[in-house]
């Protein structure tokens, strides 16, 4: 069957999206055929959005098929939703795995959306992986994170230390995605290694409003912090309300026998 995809990126985190299921196929076997990026069209996920009666409805799931809470998606969901005129005036509501948010367009190829509200980080574990003892911060901020500080966030290997540390015993059976956070003087620097993906991508908007979270309870930052990723910078803000803001834009569009 032949369908009709966007290709969106947010902040270098990337998705293939479409306005509807085909027929007959389901949402987890579709992301894992649509996401292969030697094979099909490459994400880091997949997006399905469609009118709701409170404005949109945006389901995600990742590269593997599971379903998940996705802010970077669901700010390319925005984007993609104006543009389309799927809803109306630059801030609408948006129906998601984690309830109904709103959004707002913020400048050309920007916008912002409300958070799940990141929980209060658990107490800091010292976990062994790749050879040597991390002080890990384990926060709740959509999706399970594992946040850990170090001194040059550039020069860490995210992808080997991120999937050493993803999957240990003390994160719980689903294992977390892991954020290496470096602090500075204007805001943190953040690589993250993404569960579902099982790589590290160049954003993650749960990610951002995790590291934000532990920098905030660390007394590293206040209530609002921009956080560059490889992909680009965005904007955490953690109160009055939690909010994901940030650059979202269309690379293609196409179509693909899925």
């Amino acid at each position: 069957m032949i369908v009709r995809f966007w290709k969106m990126s947010g902040a270098g985190n990337d998705f293939v999206l479409l306005d509807r299921l085909p027929r007959a196929r389901s949402a987890p076997a579709l992301a894992r055929r649509l996401c292969d990026r030697r094979l099909a069209v490459g994400a880091d996920g997949l997006l399905v959005v469609s009118r709701d009666a409170v404005g949109a409805r945006v389901g995600y799931w990742n590269a593997d098929g599971s379903s998940a809470f996705c802010g970077n998606g669901t700010r390319c969901a925005a984007l993609w939703a104006h543009e389309r005129k799927i809803v109306r005036g630059d801030s609408f509501a948006m129906r998601t795995i984690r309830g109904v948010l709103s959004a707002r367009l913020t400048g050309p190829s920007r916008a912002e959306v409300a958070m799940p509200q990141p929980a209060r980080p658990g107490s800091p574990l010292r976990l062994r992986a790749a050879g040597r003892a991390w002080v890990v911060h384990p926060v709740d901020s959509g999706t399970a994170h594992a946040v850990v500080f170090v001194d040059d966030a550039e020069s860490v290997d995210a992808e080997t230390l991120g999937r050493a540390l993803r999957r240990h015993p003390a994160l719980g059976p689903g294992g977390a995605n892991v954020d290496f956070v470096q602090a500075r003087e204007r805001g943190l620097v953040l690589r993250t290694y993404e569960r579902g993906v099982e790589s590290e991508t160049l954003a993650c908007g749960t990610g951002v409003m995790a590291a934000a979270a532990v920098a905030r309870f660390l007394g590293l930052a206040g209530d609002r912090v921009m956080v560059r990723a490889r992909g680009g910078l965005l904007r955490a803000t953690l109160s009055p309300a939690a909010a994901l803001e940030g650059p979202g834009k269309l690379v293609f569009t196409g179509e693909i026998d899925a």
